[in-house]
This record gives structure tokens, C-alpha cells and sequence, in this order.
């Protein structure tokens, strides 16, 4: 691990990269939301009109906006160039876990201990969609990167794939006035723009995250059964590939690393793992002395990674872009998976 970026605070819960600028937003357990240059190591503004924990936070693609999700069941929409809230989003009935934006429509999606994921309308200020079904607090939801789909971990002990299409298609084209009046027909009896796709079921305990592949059709999940899970979906079902084992206590978070073959997860026994998805094993461990690991954030441009943990976060990456390498004469010597290679520049080959 290549650290890049250090900081001590409080336990951080949330965090997002900016997909521009070298910022990273950290929400705090203090209710605080620190927004940093990564690159300069300094903070560069603070916000904090949240009563108690900010557990998610996230930024938007292209607009200079970024929302945040926090225990006083608030969500809330920040511009960071006027340096305020704009507005708040007020509808769930407990903490809020986590929030995001979605890549194209204006949407946001929010998960929370009320037990339910809702989708709103940041454009127009209003809820267009809950989403019922799971049966204890709702650890984490997110958009898929390009389908219309949500997925959802719970204390339930499932993982939920939501199909969201209906919705993009009441919201994109609501030009037909028939079409809008069956839509409040469907609307009046039981709202029928989010269906469950999938229901995963495999852990022992309660799921703390899901998250989807950025291109292949694969789920990850981590849970309190210490467990690791790969999923594969397809348009008729879902079921699991495999468990990687080898956390010592909760999973927190994990994720897929965007262009590498890799999953990255953390837990609360003080780790971070990385695992080679086609071989499914473990490939690395960072461990920390006294911090606890609650968050993971990938940079979506950048070969970049954060982690959330008790004292603070870490900006990383997970190996060097340039291997270590020595010229002598006509011979490059470099360090390719562990050996060393040499290449000779007369012949263009590499020697071994």
C-alpha cells in the first residue's frame, strides 16, 4: 500500500472522491463533513448543520453539488461553491446509512435503519419512489453504474437487487397524459416503478454492504459473518459464485476496484484486504495498530482509494504505477509479479 494522504479526526463513516479536482469528502461520527485536497494535504472547508453522525456522503458527477445522510434522518444537498445547504429531503423515520447520486437521471438513492431505500427527485425536492421489502435496517444502497437497477444490503441478512426501469420511464416521458393517469392508477394502488429482482440470500448474519461490478454482471457482500460473498445475476436469477474468508470480525464495506481484477474490503478487526476475483484468494493485508475500518471509497477516474476509520481516514493506492527498474548499457532491468525481467532495447525482447 502506497499512502498518499493522511488524516486524524474522528471516526470517519462516509467517504467520496471528486471526479475532477483532487478532493475527498469525509462525513465524521461527530456530525462534522470535511471536504480535503488530498494532493496539498490541507482541509479546505467544513460543514456542519447535521445533529449527530453523517454516515453517507457523496458527490455529484458534474454539478458542484453534494449530498449527505446523517442520524437526524436528514438528508441534505450542499453546493460547495456558495459553501451551504441548499435544501433538505426529509421522509425517513431513522439514521440514514448511505446516499448517492445517480450518473445521468436527478436522482438520489438513500438507505436506512426505517427499513426502507428511497429514491428522490433532487430537481424537484421530492421522494418519487420507496422501496419496501427488507425487514431490518437498511446497511447500504446504491445505483447500478449503467442498468436501471438499485442494489441493497441488510441487517436481514439478504442482499436485494431492485429493478428500477418503470421508474426511469414515469419520470423521463410523463408527456402522455394516459400514461400518466395509469401511472397514478398503479400509484394510488401500490406503486409498481420498483420491483424486487433478486433476493440473495447466503449469509449467516447481517449484511453490511453490496455493491455492483462497474461492467460485469457480479455483486459482492460483506456481512457480520466475517464473510465475503461473490454473486453472479443474469436476466432471470442470482445466485452465489463463492465465499472469500479470512476477515476476523465484521465486514464493513467492499467493492470491486474499477480496472483491476481485485475486491477490496475492510472490517472491524483493523484490516483491509485485497482478493484476485478469478482466482478467489486472498492477494493482500494492510492492518492498522488501534482503528477499527468502516468505509471504502474508489476514485472514479484515478487508480485511487480511501478508507474510513476510527482516527481518521487514509488516501492509498494499492501498488506502484511504475515498477522499479535500472538501466545499464543496453539492458533494462524492471520488476514485473515479483521478478525481475530484463528487456534489451537493440533486440525489443524481453530476455526473461
Amino acid at each position: 500500500m502506497l499512502t498518499k494522504f493522511e488524516t486524524k479526526s474522528n471516526r470517519v463513516k462516509g467517504l467520496s472522491f471528486h471526479s475532477k479536482r483532487p478532493w475527498i469528502l469525509a462525513s465524521l461520527h461527530s456530525g462534522v463533513i470535511q471536504l480535503w485536497d488530498y494532493r496539498m494535504g490541507t482541509l479546505i472547508d467544513r460543514f456542519d448543520e447535521h445533529d449527530g453522525p453523517v454516515r453517507g456522503v457523496h458527490f455529484h458527477k458534474s454539478q458542484p453539488l453534494f449530498v449527505s445522510g446523517g442520524d437526524d434522518y436528514k438528508i441534505k444537498v450542499w453546493n460547495y461553491k456558495m459553501h451551504r445547504c441548499l435544501f433538505t429531503l426529509l421522509g425517513h423515520l431513522d439514521y440514514i446509512r448511505t446516499v448517492q447520486f445517480h450518473n445521468e437521471n436527478p436522482w438520489i438513492v438513500s438507505a436506512s435503519d426505517d427499513q426502507t431505500i428511497r429514491i428522490w427527485n433532487w430537481q424537484s425536492r421530492t421522494c418519487v419512489s420507496v422501496l419496501t421489502g427488507h425487514n431490518h435496517y437498511v446497511m447500504c444502497a446504491s445505483f447500478h453504474p449503467k442498468e436501471d437497477l438499485v442494489v441493497s444490503a441488510s441487517l436481514d441478512q439478504t442482499v436485494r437487487v431492485w429493478d428500477i426501469g418503470a421508474l426511469k420511464k414515469k419520470t423521463v416521458s410523463p408527456a402522455d397524459d394516459i400514461l400518466r393517469l395509469s401511472q397514478m392508477n398503479t400509484d394510488l394502488f401500490g406503486g409498481v416503478d420498483a420491483i424486487v429482482k433478486y433476493v440473495l440470500e447466503g449469509h449467516d448474519r447481517g449484511v453490511n454492504w453490496a455493491s455492483f461490478h462497474p461492467s460485469l454482471p457480479l455483486i459482492v457482500s460483506g456481512a457480520d459473518d466475517r464473510q465475503v460473498k461473490l454473486w453472479r445475476m443474469n436476466d432471470t436469477k442470482a445466485w452465489e459464485v463463492d465465499t472469500l474468508r479470512g476477515h476476523m470480525n465484521n465486514v464493513s464495506c467492499v467493492m470491486f476496484h474499477a480496472r483491476q481484477d481485485i475486491i477490496v474490503s475492510n472490517s472491524e478487526d483493523k484490516s483491509i484486504r485485497v482478493w484476485d476475483v478469478t482466482k478467489r484468494t486472498g492477494v493482500q493485508t494492510f492492518r492498522r495498530e488501534h482503528d477499527r475500518f468502516w468505509i471504502l471509497a474508489l476514485h472514479p477516474e484515478m487508480n485511487l482509494m480511501a478508507a474510513g476509520h476510527d482516527s481518521g481516514m487514509i488516501v492509498f493506492k494499492l501498488e506502484r504505477e511504475r515498477p522499479a527498474f535500472s538501466v545499464s548499457g543496453d539492458s533494462l532491468f524492471y520488476v514485473k509479479d515479483r521478478f525481475l525481467r530484463l528487456y534489451e532495447f537493440s533486440s525489443q525482447k524481453v530476455i526473461r
